[in-house]
């Protein structure tokens, strides 16, 4: 993991990871938590760190779009699979390379 954070696009996967579990644990577990057992600070906690996940995914993929040339429409699904559950798992398993030059 640690190897990971060394590039960029091993950043963007591990923050793509991360705000991909962020989003299906407030789905899954703190919205439920909130609305089924009146336990609303669950979701406050998760939902903040979820927030700046969100902001630091659609930074990195505007950087990604500079920095590897991506196009606007590949730009455009890697935006929108954010707000979709199990789309940023999507985006690094179907988008980005398997193992580019700079990560080997």
């Amino acid at each position: 993991m640690i190897d990971s954070l060394k590039t960029q696009l091993g950043r963007f996967r591990v923050l793509a990871f991360a705000e991909g579990v962020s989003f299906l644990l407030i789905l899954f577990v703190t919205m439920p938590l909130k609305y089924l057992m009146d336990m609303p600070g669950p979701n406050k906690i998760i939902g903040m760190a979820h927030g700046i996940l969100f902001v630091l995914y659609v930074l990195a993929v505007i950087q990604i779009r500079i920095d590897q040339e991506w196009n606007t429409r590949k730009t455009l699904i890697a935006l929108l699979a954010s707000i979709v559950p199990f789309g940023t798992f999507y985006v690094t398993a179907k988008m980005l390379p398997k193992h580019s030059p700079e990560e080997r």
